[in-house]
């Protein structure tokens, strides 16, 4: 019932001594809307954690665009959310488990070949020419499986040590891509790797790709904020705050970790996908270790600690990448990106949505003092 309806029951008492009719007694009327009482769960839930900012920023992906060239929707847009969406299997990984993956560009790397491999690419020889979504669902499958192998190897580690192993995962698996010419094909890779055409709408155009990934991005993104509320996300984090507790209660800390190294695994290889696509190429240069590090720095510049973090990295990230040479040269770019990181490091270990939420700390008791009489006393 809403409060319109509440009000019209309480009108009709009349004195005190006539008893006020029964509340069913009151129909809504046959065009009125629904109240938000009267949603279902799910979508209460969901209004509820809606924001301004949410709306903001979703308004903005959706029209951006509109008032953006095609090379911002397509260089900036599109490539800012396939990188943040491998990055988020690494926040997912690190902010949700404490478990640090160098190897997540390795796992986004392995679906792009599968995806060469298994499709059309350059390399008739290889490539075996399946359909694009039978060719994508198996490298997504062969790449879900290679994370689940690297969490089994590193789950019994801690710290730097898990990090040791899955740098040296991700290193021998560069160095294989490169020395293979049977199935990788070396140094020379695969190109010639398009994005499909579906019901006539052709995803290597700008625009139809640069939705194609922003859907990706939010599934994504979802799918973080669901987990991390779901017991398993609960679970998980409990177990990154104290595993032994964790155990002590049941929880096999093992399992939990290995598959965490799974679904970041999955989200890593539709970026993966995607990043092939963009690329219109796979190489072992893709996989190597200066990008095994950019995802890492993408990850720490937006925050750690939040899902939407990834992809302001990823965005501060692409905009150096294609506007700081016109300050410095090309060679001295891996100089400027990592002054930025340290200064990001040094300032707000949070990255980037840590500075905004300190700003934000600083100036809101300013002005809620200004706007609550009672604390000026």
């Amino acid at each position: 019932m809403s409060a319109a309806q509440w009000r019209r029951a309480m009108n009709t008492r009349g004195d005190a001594a006539r008893p006020a009719p029964p509340l069913r007694a009151v129909s809504a009327p046959a065009a009125a809307p629904p109240a938000h009482g009267d949603l279902p769960l799910w979508m209460q839930r969901l209004w509820r954690r809606l924001s301004l900012r949410h709306v903001l920023v979703a308004l903005f992906v959706l029209a951006y665009p509109a008032v953006a060239s095609p090379f911002f929707t397509y260089q900036i847009g599109a490539q800012s959310l396939a990188l943040g969406l491998v990055a988020l299997s690494l926040t997912f990984l690190g902010g949700y488990g404490g478990m640090v993956s160098l190897a997540q560009m390795t796992i986004a790397g392995m679906a792009g070949y599968m995806v060469a491999i298994f499709g059309s690419s350059s390399a008739t020889t290889i490539s075996l020419g399946w359909p694009w979504g039978l060719a994508v669902v198996a490298a997504l499958l062969v790449a879900t499986v290679f994370a689940t192998l690297v969490g089994w190897l590193s789950v019994r580690t801690e710290g730097i040590y898990t990090i040791m192993i899955t740098l040296a995962i991700g290193v021998a698996t560069f160095y294989l891509t490169q020395q293979n010419y049977s199935l990788f094909n070396g140094f020379q890779g695969f190109s010639k790797v398009f994005a499909p055409t579906v019901l006539g709408v052709d995803f290597r155009e700008p625009l139809p790709f640069y939705c194609l990934v922003l859907a990706c991005a939010l599934l994504g993104y979802g799918f973080v904020k669901w987990l991390a509320r779901a017991p398993f996300g609960v679970a998980l984090q409990g177990i990154r705050d104290n595993p032994r507790r964790m155990e002590s209660l049941g929880f096999h800390v093992t399992a939990h970790r290995v598959a965490a190294y799974a679904l970041a695994g999955f989200m890593a290889a539709v970026g993966g996908v995607l990043l092939v696509w963009y690329n219109n190429r796979i190489s072992p240069g893709s996989i190597n270790t200066g990008a095994m590090i950019n995802i890492l720095i993408i990850a720490v510049l937006g925050g750690m600690r939040h899902p939407i973090g990834p992809f302001v990295g990823a965005i501060a990230f692409v905009l150096l990448q294609n506007f700081a040479i016109d300050l410095v040269d090309r060679e001295r770019f891996n100089l400027v990106i990592g002054g930025v990181f340290l200064a990001i490091v040094l300032f707000s270990p949070d990255g980037l949505l840590g500075l905004w939420a300190a700003l934000r700390a600083r100036l809101g008791p300013r002005s809620g003092h200004f706007s609550n009489p009672r604390r000026q006393k």
